[in-house]
């Protein structure tokens, strides 16, 4: 038992949630919801063995940021934010290793 209870403490499982979940917590309609997965906007983790999506808790955040960035902005434009957002840049390192002061 004490071998399961250290395991459980390093590492507990992850809460995957379903559609309804996120609809239901989030106060989008599951339409809304599916029609962001579809548009990659957000992206579900996980599939059950019966076709159903599951979303991690990242899918939160990404509603909330969504939420933030649509008065101003098409969800074309929120999902190539979103995707710059999630991807690091390649060249953030290099540039600050390499970058000098204009005058010396």
């Amino acid at each position: 038992m004490a071998a399961l209870a250290e395991k459980l403490r390093r590492n507990p499982p992850v809460k995957r949630y379903r559609i309804g979940e996120v609809a239901e917590f989030s106060g989008l309609s599951r339409q809304t919801v599916h029609n962001y997965t579809i548009m990659g906007l957000i992206r579900e983790q996980q599939w059950t063995p019966g076709g159903h999506r599951l979303y991690d808790e990242s899918v939160f955040r990404a509603l909330a940021r969504i939420d933030e960035l649509k008065g101003t902005r098409t969800l074309r434009e929120i999902r190539d934010i979103l995707e710059a957002e999630q991807t690091p840049r390649e060249d953030e390192g290099k540039s600050k290793a390499t970058s000098s002061p204009a005058s010396a």
